[in-house]
Order: structure tokens, then sequence, then C-alpha cells
């Protein structure tokens, strides 16, 4: 329990601190969200991803009256359900009506308390480092009365605009090591990813979900950022891990995916039950996590590659999936059940790999009947032409725009 006077002096020590806070980069992202109005609007993001620092940019450039509370605060960690009556006195007395609580799922029904200030009548903005927890307490609770919007580390474009660089191949290779996390892309050191990859391992997902078997959620998500762009199931991961059944697996896969740190694409097919059961391949959040946390003694740069054309894709799209037949395309992407794009990813093309890049292609394109498709690569630029359709070659720095 707190008192009214403890949460009003943690309020205004926040805000005292927020005045003296450069905004940083403006995101991409906050020219894209909504006004607000009968709905909350959550932001949803891996941890240390610059939710924080959108909040702040949002406050200064549109609600400078509006209360601001940060609940991962360890002032607040004795924040409990009843005070949250306490909080509205406080509120009360503040006169906005404008409120933007950061992380505030790590409250016990806090669902309930956003629902009822939107009833009465104030705007909200939600930041939250947990899909899961997000969607399915506010898919109850709100019933449709919210906004969600993702927010990634720093895109292509973010972090040139960050180091002041030009588009070009160099940047595009700075940008793959380097990935987009803003406080390691300021500072480079790579303690930052390992205490972050930790962080996320430890306080968002064993905690949380009550794991004691830290030890082997530690290997499976140190074995996964290690290995993106390759194929893996369940089955497979149990055999390589210490860990009683695939189901245990599974729910670890969940975990390690509603925290933002590694993805999964399924296979295409028409059949959901097929998607279920077919092998599906991980990525990353971020490059710059894998280059940092990878337990692989390789650089694999064209793995890495294709996470990071992975991750351009899924900052405008969620429905991805690859394609496998006799060969495979890279990625099939989808927007309102209808296919927008065929993409393979190349880092680099030569005589040994064209024939294997393109007949996957030229497959892909044949079943989903698009006449033009794209191979990515790190600088070429070219146009092939087979069965009468068209594969433009595009260089990483021109088709990441």
């Amino acid at each position: 329990m707190l008192l009214k006077s403890t949460i009003y002096r943690i309020i205004e020590a926040q805000k005292a601190n927020f005045s003296i806070q450069e905004t940083g980069l403006q995101r991409e992202a906050l020219k894209s969200l909504p006004d607000l109005s009968s709905h909350v609007l959550i932001v949803s993001g891996i941890r240390r991803c610059g939710k924080s620092t959108l909040l702040f940019q949002l406050l200064k450039d549109k609600y400078q009256d509006a209360l601001y509370l940060n609940f991962e605060d360890p002032r607040l960690y004795e924040f409990e359900p009843n005070d949250f009556s306490r909080l509205d006195e406080v509120i009360k007395d503040s006169g906005t009506k404008v409120l933007l609580f950061d992380e505030i799922q790590i409250i016990p029904e806090w669902e309930k308390y956003v629902r009822q200030k939107l009833d009465e009548g104030y705007k909200l903005v939600v930041t939250g480092s947990n899909a899961s927890l997000l969607s399915r307490e506010l898919g109850t609770k709100l019933t449709g009365r919210h906004i969600t919007k993702e927010l990634f580390p720093f895109s292509y474009q973010e972090f040139n605009l960050f180091k002041k660089l030009k588009s070009d191949e160099d940047s595009i290779l700075k940008y793959l090591d380097t990935g987009g996390f803003p406080e390691y892309v300021k500072h480079e050191k790579d303690e930052i990813l390992q205490h972050l990859f930790e962080d996320i391992l430890i306080r968002d997902i064993a905690l949380r979900y009550g794991i004691r078997d830290v030890k082997n959620l530690q290997r499976l998500g140190l074995y996964l950022v290690s290995n993106v762009a390759k194929l893996i199931t369940g089955n497979r991961l149990k055999s390589m891990f210490d860990i009683a059944s695939t189901s245990t697996i599974m729910e670890y896969l969940s975990h390690l995916e509603y925290a933002y740190l590694i993805q999964f694409v399924p296979k295409f097919s028409y059949s959901i039950r097929k998607q279920l059961v077919n092998p599906r391949k991980i990525y990353a959040i971020d490059t710059g996590m894998i280059s940092v946390n990878s337990g692989s003694f390789t650089d694999d740069k064209g793995r890495k590659f294709e996470n990071l054309i992975y991750l351009h894709l899924r900052r405008n799209y969620k429905e991805i999936y690859y394609f496998s037949e006799k060969g495979e395309c890279d990625f099939i992407v989808f927007n309102k059940g209808a296919i927008t794009q065929a993409v393979q990813v190349c880092y680099h093309l030569d005589q040994d790999n064209l024939d294997r890049e393109l007949n996957g292609m030229i497959e892909a394109m044949e079943f989903f009947k698009l006449k033009r498709g794209t191979i990515v690569t790190l600088n070429q630029n070219d146009r092939l032409e087979r069965k009468g359709l068209v594969v433009d070659v595009i260089p990483c720095n021109e088709w990441i725009k």
C-alpha cells in the first residue's frame, strides 16, 4: 500500500526527470499514432525499444498537460490494486484529462482501472512489453475500445538519421551489425544488449510465468538467437534440451514470442493445422541482438541479412510466411488476406546460387499467380525473366526505403 502523498511525489519526480531529458530522435511511429478519443491507445514492443521515449515525444508534441506514470519505478514496487483509488485522487487534483501509463501491465487488475478511466472520459496511452498480456486482458475488458500500435527498435532510416549516415552499402552493413536498439546504437557497448537479453529472459519470462528451469530457458533463448533463418520444430528442440515435454517447449516459444525477443514464421498452407505442425523459421527482433548474443562461432551474414529483411517486412505486415515445395521462397506477404508480394533474400547472387534462388521464386510466383517478384541482395541490381515472369534484383538500401 502507498500513501497518496507518496504517489504524488513519485509522479512529480518522474515529471521533473522527463523535463531535463532530451526527446531524442523523433520516431517514425509518432506520425502514425491516432488522436485519442473513445479508445485506449496501446503501444507495445520489446523492452528498451523506445516506448518511454515515444511517450515523452507524444507528451511534448500533443499532450503537455498529461499525467505520466511509469509503473516500473522501484518506488512503486508496493503499488497494489487498492492504490488505484489514491491514484484517482492525485489525477483529480491534477486537473488533466490525459493519462500516459508506462508498463502498467505489471500491476494486477490494471485493465479494470484503464476501463474505468476510459468510461470517465479520460484519454489514455498505455505501453507494455508483453503482447500476450496486453491483448488478452484488453480484449476481454475493453471489448474493442483499444487501438494497438507496435514499436520496434530503430528502422534503417531512423538508424541513418541517428548516425548521420547516407543510404548505401556501408550503412546497411553497419546497421546489420549494430541493429536498432537506441541505447546500443548510441553507445555500442556489448554489455547493453547482453544485459537486455538476460533481462527479458528473467524478468519478462521466467519471473512473470513462474518458470523454475531458468537454465534451460536461457539455453533455448541462446540457441534460437544463434540460429536465425533456420527451421525448428518443438519435437526437435525437445530432443536437444533437457525439457520434459514438447508442450513445455511450445510454451517457452510462446513466451519468447510474446516478449518480442524471437519471432516465428510458419510455412504457407491453406490448412491451419498444417501451418501448426510444419517447421517454423526463427527470426530475432534485432540484428544487433544477434551480433552480441549469438553463440555461433561463424559470422553468417547471409542468415543475419535475411533476418534484417524479415524485420523490415514485419514492421509493415503481420501475415508473413515462407513457401516451400520443390524449392523455397523466403517470404510470402499477405495484407488483409490478399497476397501482396513474394520476396527472396540472397546476400550475394552468383552463378552458383542463381538457379536455386530463382527457381524457388518462380515456383512461388506460379503458385500464387504473381507476375512480379523480388530478390533482395546486398548491392546487386538486375532484372531476370523466366516463363514470362519478371524478378527484380534490388540492392537492400534501395528496397528497404
